[in-house]
């Protein structure tokens, strides 16, 4: 099951857990993917290519490259997605999920509150609302 560490308009931090022998079939994203195994051993096919990928790897993917990822044992993958979210990634009659919990989102760095006209620092948990 995938979980979302971090989310913001730069990018979106999702750790990605699979089971031995567990594949993720063929797929694309609209945002550029980096992905970095953090534990275990993968394979991963995309351009017509096939690469054997242990912890420490990163493999970055163009937005709608096609790809697959098969585990060969428990697996721990760290995927980037940016921009977040990519321009038509929703697609008609898709909604947003805005159901992250306060500590997974952050604002912008550099971006101002409408409300205040307060500089943000880019910390996690800023969404505007109050503690």
């Amino acid at each position: 099951m995938p979980l979302v560490l971090f989310s913001s308009p730069e990018c979106r931090a999702i750790a990605v857990d699979l089971r031995a022998g567990e594949t993720m079939g063929d797929h694309r994203v609209r945002e550029r993917a980096v992905v970095q195994i953090v534990t275990g051993r993968v394979t991963v096919d995309a351009s017509g290519e096939t690469v054997a990928c242990d912890a420490g790897t990163l493999i970055t993917f163009e937005p709608n490259e096609t790809h697959s990822v098969h585990a060969h044992e428990e697996a721990r993958l760290l995927l980037i997605l940016a921009p977040w979210p990519a321009p038509k990634h929703y697609t008609d009659g898709e909604l947003a999920h805005d159901d992250l919990p306060d500590n997974a989102m952050a604002d912008p760095i550099g971006s101002t509150d409408a409300a205040t006209g307060a500089r943000s620092s880019g910390q996690s948990g800023s969404r505007g609302d109050s503690a």
